[in-house]
């Protein structure tokens, strides 16, 4: 018997679909794979890599890629962001010749009080990020992040529901509730079993998400709530593994996209026009309900090159939305300003 083919949906895979539905078309550079570009019925021609559109400007997107600096600029437009500071690598440290290494971020650890928000400056996909109750684990957290990003970011701990809200060209196209990484015991499987049922699950699926047993976020979450990896959860016992509900990571996403708040709407659109934007994926947390009015919430970060594609291989509904969204997404670049 044949082994089923595992069918992974990618950018390109779905730009490649969707193309021809305005007329254009889609080139692929050969040998990897990843860079391309959009030849569209008008002439117009736009490249892209990666998850990186040709639609943003510049500046822009470096700005937002850069968290620290981002919130400089929503906070200085009047925006709740998450409080923070950042720290900086030894070699960063001497380079620039400043003292804001570990040893300070520590001490600002301290002063805003544990548990602390620690990330890398320029990460995605939450890749770095950890919630962190301890010097043993701060000091780990911060070695990690340094081994490939020189800027971490130390945050105060903000609690909530996480969103992000999808926006181009001063229009609304998705909004989901992001949900961290969990399982759900079923008074048999130890964590370490359900969990590894899970990932066959995101195998069989077609979901691109690998999750790292040996990740120590992981274990230190579970230590947290008493528990470890052979604990055996009661049925219906949810337990949530990470902190960031990032889908790459292994999150969940629950569709808000018909139910967002007209305010949160006009709220997402408005910052995206402001931090000069035409792409934008706003990410937010709110003490609350999205569908709601906006009492307490916070700008976690902006992301100029927002992936879909785990998204798109949660579900096959979700896989019809993420195709709408990139229709669009087509649509403005066809007609952006040269």
């Amino acid at each position: 018997m044949k082994k089923q083919k595992i069918k992974k949906l990618l950018i390109k895979d779905i730009l490649k679909k969707i193309a021809p539905r305005i007329g254009a078309s889609i080139v692929m550079e050969p040998e990897w794979d990843v860079a391309g570009k959009i030849i569209f019925k008008n002439g117009h021609t736009c490249y892209f890599k990666g998850q990186s559109l040709d639609l943003n400007p510049q500046g822009s997107s470096e700005i937002a890629r850069d968290k620290d600096y981002a919130n400089y600029f929503m906070r200085d437009l009047g925006y709740p962001v998450i409080p923070g500071r950042t720290f900086f690598s030894d070699q960063w440290c001497h380079a620039i010749g400043s003292d804001r290494n570990t040893r300070a971020a520590y001490r600002y650890a301290k002063q805003i009080g544990f548990p602390v928000i620690v990330k890398p400056n320029s990460g995605s996909q939450g890749m770095g990020v950890a919630l962190v109750h301890n010097k043993k684990d701060f000091y780990r957290a911060m070695r990690h992040i340094f081994e490939w990003d020189d800027v971490a970011l130390v945050q105060r701990l903000i609690k909530g529901n996480d969103y992000r809200v999808v926006v181009v060209d001063n229009k609304l196209i998705s909004a989901y509730r992001r949900i961290p990484l969990n399982i759900v015991g079923n008074g048999i499987l130890t964590i370490r079993s359900l969990l590894k049922k899970k990932q066959k699950q995101f195998v069989v699926s077609g979901r691109d998400t690998r999750i790292d047993m040996k990740d120590p976020r992981i274990a230190e979450k579970l230590k947290q709530q008493g528990l470890s990896w052979r604990s055996v959860p009661q049925a219906g016992q949810k337990v949530f593994l990470l902190d960031n509900a990032n889908l790459s990571s292994g999150g969940e996403a629950e569709d808000t996209t018909n139910t967002i708040h007209k305010d949160f709407r006009a709220i997402a659109i408005r910052l995206t026009r402001q931090m000069g934007l035409r792409l934008c994926g706003v990410d937010l947390m709110i003490d609350g309900d999205i569908t709601k009015k906006p009492e307490r919430y916070w700008i976690i970060e902006i992301n100029s090159a927002p992936g879909l594609d785990h998204y798109a291989n949660t579900g096959t509904k979700q896989e019809r939305i993420v195709e709408d969204m990139y229709l669009e997404i087509l649509k403005a670049m066809e007609h952006r300003k040269k």
